[in-house]
């Protein structure tokens, strides 16, 4: 089993920034991509960022630009930084990490919110 802890989030102003980190324990080996996803009301949630065992990205387009992710593949964690934050990226965002099986698992969730 995987665990996933998350911190940062918060409320920002429309412009700003926030960062998101993201550490995995447990049977961690067996992970071979993490990211996040995130879930607005109303709406069914959504990739965000994730980044492989090996280094390789990929962004939802409404945040390329504006949102990087980075990993550390020894330590089992992940940020996610960002940037130019509109009130549309306002969601409650969830760390995942997939394993070699194809099982996903979750973090809790932390909000973020942008007011305008």
């Amino acid at each position: 089993q995987v665990q996933l802890v998350e911190s940062g989030g918060g409320l920002v102003q429309a412009g700003g920034s926030l960062r998101l980190s993201c550490a995995a324990s447990g049977s961690t080996f067996s992970i071979i991509r993490m990211g996040w996803y995130r879930q607005a009301p109303g709406k069914q949630r959504e990739l965000v960022a994730v980044i492989t065992n090996i280094g390789s990205t990929s962004y939802l387009d409404s945040v390329k630009g504006r949102f990087t992710i980075s990993g550390d593949n020894a330590k089992k964690t992940v940020s996610l930084q960002m940037n130019s934050l509109k009130p549309e990226d306002t969601a409650i965002y969830y760390c995942n990490a997939r394993s070699r099986s194809y099982i996903d698992h979750w973090g809790q969730g932390t909000q973020v919110t942008v007011s305008s």
